[in-house]
C-alpha cells in the first residue's frame, strides 16, 4: 500500500483520548526522530497541537489515513524512558489517558497550540454596506493590519468570544484563516556591554579618554565600566546605569559611537547560591540508631517508613540520606505537602547542598518550570536535589537514587482535579522502583495504611524515633470544655479565660503563639435576624462566606462574588447576623484582645502570591510577629524556635465530617499542630477548645497514643470493609440537568450490581450536590483484597464506554476516582 521509505509514529495527544494517533513521516524523519521528541501535528478540521512521540514503526493504520507531520520540534527527547513507563503505569492504575497524564506532567510552555490568525481574503467580492456593525469592525480593523489574531479581534468587539462573528464573516467568504505555532518558552537574556574591540589593546583607556575629552558624562560612564570590570566579568547595563548615575540613551550613545558593544547572556531565572558553609549536623545517638536501623531496613525493603515524634530531627536524617545518593552522583527528589514548605525547607537545605538544589512546584512561572525540567534532564549540577511539590513526580530524572515523602499522611498529596488524579506518595514509589531506587516515608503521624503496610503486612520496613531533639518533652495537651466555659460565662468572644491566660503569659515571655481555625474568612453563614434568610450562592448549593478585608460574600466553591449586603434580601430587614468564624474573626478578636502583638494571618486569602508563604513564614521566624493565626497551611511541618503556646480554636469541625478518615485526620491535625509548639529547649502548651472534651481522639491527641487511635480504627475499617482492607474506587456523574444525573446514575449503579453486588455503594449526593451549575451524583465501588484490581478496571472501563455510547448520557461527565481518600 504504501512505499517502503514511508514511517509511521504514534503520538501522544495533549487531550482526553483513550488513544494515540498515527502519523506518517518520511525516512529522513524516521531516520532523525526518537521516542520522546516533540512534534507539531494536525488534529482535527485546522488544529495544530503539540504531540509527544510515543513509537516509530512502519504498520499503517487501517482505520484512517495518516495525515503527515507539521514539523519536529526537538533535537534531542524531552521525555525519557522511565517517564513512560510511569505514564503507562498510571494511566492502567488511575484509569485515566496518556494525554491527561502529558498534559499535568509537561510545563504548560512545551505544549505549543496553534493559534488563529486572521486575515482578509484577497480574492472575494463582497459588498461592505451589508455587513453588521461588528462584522465592520473587524474588517476595518484588518485594512491597515495584514492580520490579528483571536485575542485582539476580541478586544475589538468588546467580547469575551467573537467566534459568531468570526463564523459570519468566514460564512461570506470575507476573511481566510490559517494556524501558527507559538513558542510559549523564552529564555531570560541578561543584556550586558563590553568595550568594543577598537578599545580592547594596552593603550585603549589613555586614547578613550582623550576621545571623550569634552565629554564629561560619557567619560565618567567609561570609568565606572572599568571599577566594575575589575569585580565582575560580565558588565550588566543595569549595574553601569546604577554605578554611574546614567540613563539608558547615554549608554545606547556610546554603543552607537562604538566605544561598547552589548550583547546578551541566557540565564535561569531561579538561582540558589552556593553557600555550602555549613558541614550537617551533628546527629544525637537516637538519629544514628535510627540512620542506622533505615539503612539495615534498606537491604531488605525497597520502601521504609520513618515514625519520628514531632521536632525529632527527622530532616538531618533526610539530608545524610541525601548525601550518601549524592556521593554516589545519583540524583535525589524530595517530595513536601505543601508549597509553603517549600520555601523553610530550602534555606535549611541550601546549607548543606548550596546549589545544587532545584525546587519545583505549580506557584513558579511557565518558564521557570522549563529550566528546572531541563536541568533535571540534562542531568546539570544545578538539580542534583529537587525539592517539591506532588508534581514533582513528573520530572525526567534519569538517575534517581532516593525519593523522600516528608509529612506522608498529607491528604495534600492526592489530586482531585483535572485528571489524572493521582496519589503523590503511591506514585512516588512507583517511580522510585523504575529507578530501583529507595524511598524513605516519614511522619509522625503516618497514615493508616502506610502504618499497616509497614507494621502488619511488612511490605515496607519501619524505623521510629521516639524521643524529641535535644530530650525536650513532648508538649502538654489540655483540653478545655467550651459547654462548661460558656455557662460560666467566661469566654470573650471564642477565647476561654484559659486560652487568654496562656497567651498573655507566652507574650510576656517573649515567645511567639500560633492559632489554629480550620476555616478562612470571617463567618462561614450570614443571615437575617427577622426572617432567617441566608445569601447562597447561586451556582452552587452552599452558603455564602462573608470575608470581611474585602467586605464581600463569596462562594469557595466557584469564586462567584457579591458586595456584603445591608439589608436582608428577602425581607428587607436591617439586622443580619454572622454565624459560625474564620480566621478572619479570629485576627481581629485576637487585635482586640492584645492590641500590643503584632498579628499575622497565614491562609488561602493572604498567601496567593509566589513569594507571601516566604514573606509571612520568614516574618515570623525573625520575631517581626508575635500571633500567627492560620489553617492547616501552619500544621504542615514547619519549624518555628520561639513557639511556646498553641492554641486550637474549635476541635468539632474537624471531628463531625462525614468521611470514613474524620477520626484520623483529625489526630492527625491536631498531633501536627501540637508539634508546632516547644521546639527548642522549653515545653511547650497546647490549648485545644472543644464542646466534647471526652471524645475518644481528643483524649488520644492529648497524651500522643498514636497506638490505640491506629488500633481503634483499623478495627472499624475491617468491620465496615474500609481501606487498608479494601480498595475504593469513586464514580462522580455531573451535569446541569438533574434528572440526566439521575438516571445515568441509577443506569450504572445497577450495571455495576449486577458484577459486583453488594460492594457498589450509591448512587448519593455529595454534601454540596450541586457545584458551578451542575449537580453531582456518587457512586463507590468497593475492591476487596481478594478481587483481582485488574479484573474489576478492565469491568469498569466496559461499562463506561457502554454508558457514554448510550445516547442519553452522553453528555453526562464520569469522573473515576481511584483511592478517592
Amino acid at each position: 500500500m504504501h512505499a517502503i521509505n514511508v514511517f509511521f509514529i504514534d503520538v501522544i495527544l495533549p487531550l482526553s483520548l483513550e488513544r494515540n494517533f498515527t502519523y506518517a513521516i518520511t525516512k529522513a524523519e524516521a531516520n532523525f526522530v526518537k521516542r520522546g521528541f516533540r512534534v507539531a501535528v494536525p488534529f482535527g478540521k485546522n488544529k495544530v497541537y503539540t504531540g509527544l512521540v510515543y513509537n516509530i514503526h512502519d504498520k499503517e493504520p487501517t482505520a484512517y489515513e495518516a495525515k503527515s507531520i507539521h514539523s519536529i520540534l526537538d533535537d534531542s527527547p524531552v521525555v525519557n524512558d522511565y517517564q513512560f513507563k510511569l505514564w503507562e503505569w498510571m494511566s492502567s492504575y488511575y484509569l485515566c489517558t496518556m494525554g491527561e497524564i502529558m498534559r499535568a506532567a509537561m510545563p504548560n510552555a512545551f505544549l505549543l497550540e496553534s493559534e488563529t490568525i486572521i486575515s482578509l481574503n484577497p480574492k472575494s467580492g463582497f459588498d461592505v454596506n451589508a455587513f453588521k456593525d461588528d462584522e465592520y469592525l473587524v474588517y476595518e480593523a484588518l485594512q491597515p493590519q495584514t492580520s490579528l489574531k483571536v485575542y485582539e479581534i476580541n478586544a475589538i468587539v468588546d467580547r469575551k468570544n467573537s467566534f459568531p462573528v468570526l463564523k459570519r464573516l468566514l460564512d461570506q467568504n470575507v476573511i481566510a484563516l490559517e494556524q501558527e505555532l507559538s513558542e510559549k518558552y523564552k529564555p531570560k537574556l541578561i543584556r550586558c556591554v563590553r568595550l568594543h574591540p577598537n578599545y580592547q589593546h594596552e593603550n585603549g583607556l589613555q586614547e578613550l579618554i582623550e576621545t571623550l575629552k569634552s565629554a564629561s558624562k560619557q567619560r565618567e560612564i567609561v570609568l565606572s565600566y572599568f571599577n566594575l570590570a575589575t569585580s565582575t566579568k560580565q558588565i550588566k547595563v543595569a549595574d553601569l546605569k546604577t554605578k554611574s548615575n546614567a540613563t539608558s540613551s547615554q549608554i545606547k550613545t556610546l554603543i552607537d559611537k562604538a566605544v561598547f558593544e552589548d550583547y546578551h547572556y541566557q540565564t535561569d531565572r531561579i538561582k540558589f547560591e552556593d553557600s555550602k558553609a555549613d558541614a550537617a549536623k551533628e546527629l544525637n545517638t537516637y538519629q544514628i540508631a535510627a540512620l542506622e536501623e533505615i539503612d539495615q531496613q534498606f537491604e531488605a525493603h525497597n520502601t521504609v517508613l520513618l515514625h519520628g515524634v514531632t521536632s525529632s530531627g527527622k530532616t538531618e536524617i533526610y539530608v545524610k540520606k541525601i548525601e550518601a545518593i549524592l556521593a554516589q552522583g545519583q540524583q535525589a527528589l524530595y517530595l513536601v505537602p505543601e508549597i509553603a514548605l517549600t520555601s523553610q525547607l530550602v534555606q535549611r537545605l541550601q546549607q548543606y547542598f548550596g546549589n545544587q538544589i532545584a525546587v519545583y512546584h505549580s506557584r513558579y512561572s511557565q518558564n521557570e518550570r522549563v529550566e528546572v525540567w531541563n536541568h533535571v534532564l540534562n542531568q546539570s549540577e544545578n538539580a542534583r536535589v529537587v525539592i517539591g511539590a506532588r508534581s514533582s513526580v513528573f520530572l525526567p530524572f534519569s538517575n534517581l537514587g532516593l525519593v523522600i515523602v516528608d509529612e506522608e499522611h498529607e491528604q495534600s498529596y492526592k489530586q482531585f482535579d483535572p485528571s489524572p488524579r493521582y496519589h503523590a506518595r503511591d506514585t512516588a514509589i512507583v517511580l522510585a522502583a523504575l529507578y530501583e531506587a529507595k524511598t524513605l516515608l516519614g511522619s509522625a503521624t503516618p497514615s493508616i495504611e502506610s502504618f499497616y503496610n509497614a507494621t502488619k503486612e511488612n511490605k515496607f520496613g519501619y524505623v521510629a524515633i521516639t524521643k524529641r531533639f535535644n530530650n525536650v518533652l513532648m508538649p502538654e495537651i489540655e483540653l478545655v470544655d467550651l459547654t462548661d466555659k460558656y455557662k460560666r460565662k467566661r469566654m470573650t468572644g471564642h477565647f476561654s479565660d484559659r486560652l487568654i491566660t496562656e497567651i498573655k503569659e507566652a507574650l510576656d515571655a517573649d515567645f511567639q503563639v500560633i492559632l489554629f481555625q480550620n476555616r478562612r474568612g470571617f463567618s462561614p453563614i450570614v443571615s437575617c435576624n427577622t426572617c432567617g434568610h441566608t445569601p447562597e450562592c447561586p451556582n452552587c448549593d452552599v452558603s455564602l462566606t462573608f470575608h470581611q478585608y474585602k467586605n464581600q460574600l463569596r462562594c469557595h466553591y466557584c469564586s462567584h462574588t457579591i458586595a456584603m449586603q445591608l439589608t436582608c434580601g428577602a425581607c428587607g430587614g436591617v439586622e443580619i447576623d454572622s454565624k459560625g468564624f474564620g480566621t478572619e474573626q479570629i485576627q481581629q478578636e485576637v487585635e482586640l484582645l492584645f492590641p500590643e502583638a503584632k498579628v499575622a494571618r497565614m491562609d488561602l486569602d493572604t498567601t496567593r502570591g509566589k513569594y507571601s508563604y516566604d514573606r509571612i513564614i520568614s516574618s515570623f521566624e525573625n520575631k517581626e510577629v508575635d500571633i500567627l493565626v492560620g489553617t492547616q497551611m501552619v500544621t504542615k511541618g514547619l519549624d518555628f524556635r520561639h513557639v511556646k503556646l498553641v492554641g486550637v480554636l474549635n476541635a468539632d469541625q474537624l471531628i463531625n465530617f462525614p468521611d470514613f478518615r474524620a477520626h484520623e485526620r483529625s489526630f492527625q491535625l491536631l498531633q501536627q499542630v501540637a508539634g508546632r509548639a516547644g521546639r527548642t529547649d522549653a515545653r511547650g502548651k497546647v490549648i485545644i477548645q472543644t464542646y466534647n472534651p471526652h471524645h475518644t481522639i481528643l483524649q488520644q491527641v492529648s497524651i500522643n497514643d498514636y497506638e490505640s487511635m491506629f488500633i481503634e480504627q483499623l478495627e472499624d475499617r475491617r468491620i465496615y470493609k474500609y481501606p487498608p482492607f479494601c480498595r475504593i474506587i469513586k464514580l462522580t456523574l455531573k451535569h446541569k440537568d438533574y434528572n440526566k444525573v439521575n438516571d445515568g446514575a441509577e443506569w450504572l449503579a445497577t450495571s455495576l450490581r449486577h458484577v459486583f453486588k453488594t460492594n457498589v455503594l450509591g448512587p448519593e449526593s455529595p454534601v454540596v450536590s450541586r457545584i458551578r451549575n451542575q449537580y453531582h451524583k456518587n457512586i463507590l465501588l468497593k475492591v476487596p483484597q481478594n478481587q483481582s484490581l485488574v479484573k474489576t478496571k478492565s469491568v469498569l472501563q466496559k461499562i463506561k464506554m457502554r454508558f457514554l455510547s448510550t445516547s442519553n448520557f452522553r453528555a453526562v461527565r464520569l469522573l473515576i476516582n481511584v483511592d478517592n481518600y
